[in-house]
């Protein structure tokens, strides 16, 4: 194990936390993977909380270990994986500045020639790092998630956490033919929250068909939709059942749970990925740190992912 990532054998209480207890650095142009943290929710119209959800996820991610027990991928042997802090917000009470200050700092992040690996944060926050990261043309999407996030507007407001893809295939970041939404479910009081997505040309998975088609079954779908081109995951924790997840703002029962989580994530392998998140852990309404600790498990999973993807890439 290289020097700098040598305090993943020291005792896990000890040191100033990181995501994965890897390197802290702003300096992104000395990392292939950035895992950076977005402590914004003030785009969500319930329950507060997701502000505090970089910070639960980093304490919780020193749980991890290097050496994945199932593809035996060591993500810090083959790649420069570290953290690059959070991104700093001059105007939170505005939510469309925030976004372009996100926006900015993302933008350093891939000038870096770095692929971001993000904690939030209410939903929101992923157009804002699409703006940054598909630049050159639009990108396919895999959504885990209970909700569609395709509404017009919530509340009076086209940049809530339930607004961010509509939006990103509106301003060209996406293209709907790639994107994959898996996991949805629960009622709405306008079917127009669906209509949307299937309109646009989005698969989407309801949660009924997800468990009929499996974890197997629903993978091959998302790689026949995708394909090789670059994709951008974004994982809400509330797509995983409230029993496994509790910590977050819009709860849904029925959901799937943490192991099919874990190997869903684990037959993307091969996927053109340029970028994850991870959003809408709400530590307030966690028990015992259990979403935080799903939440950086999530992560690792990913970033495992990316890195063997991105080594492959390389070579």
């Amino acid at each position: 194990m290289e020097d700098e990532y040598r305090s993943m054998l020291a005792p896990r209480f000890t040191g100033i936390p990181t995501f994965m207890r890897t390197p802290y650095t702003r300096d992104a142009s000395q990392l292939d993977i950035a895992l950076i943290g977005v402590p914004y929710d003030g785009a969500t119209e319930n329950r507060p909380g997701a502000r505090h959800g970089p910070r639960e996820i980093r304490n919780a991610s020193s749980m991890m270990r290097s050496i994945h027990h199932v593809t035996k991928i060591n993500p810090y042997s083959l790649c420069r994986v570290g953290d690059v802090g959070d991104v700093p917000m001059e105007s939170m009470f505005d939510v469309e500045a925030t976004h372009r200050d996100i926006t900015a700092f993302y933008q350093k992040i891939t000038d870096a020639g770095a692929l971001p690996l993000s904690a939030g944060g209410d939903h929101s926050i992923s157009l804002p790092i699409l703006r940054a990261i598909a630049t050159d043309g639009p990108v396919g999407l895999i959504q885990i998630d209970a909700h569609l996030d395709t509404f017009d507007e919530e509340m009076g407001s086209k940049f809530s956490h339930g607004t961010p893809f509509r939006r990103a295939v509106e301003e060209g970041l996406l293209d709907p033919k790639r994107v994959v939404q898996i996991g949805i479910r629960g009622a709405v009081n306008d079917e127009a929250a669906w209509d949307y997505s299937a309109q646009s040309g989005m698969r989407v998975i309801f949660i009924e068909e997800f468990v009929d088609l499996g974890v197997e079954g629903v993978a091959t779908e998302v790689h026949r939709i995708v394909g090789k081109d670059p994709i951008y995951l974004s994982f809400d924790i509330d797509g995983l059942d409230p029993a496994y997840a509790p910590g977050t703002g819009t709860p849904e029962i029925g959901g799937m749970t943490s192991l099919e989580a874990q190997m869903l994530m684990r037959r993307f392998r091969g996927l053109n990925l340029i970028g994850a998140d991870v959003v809408e852990v709400s530590p307030p309404f966690d028990t015992a740190g259990q979403t935080a600790l799903v939440g950086a498990t999530l992560m690792y999973e990913i970033l495992c992912m990316m890195v063997e993807g991105l080594n492959s890439r390389k070579k």
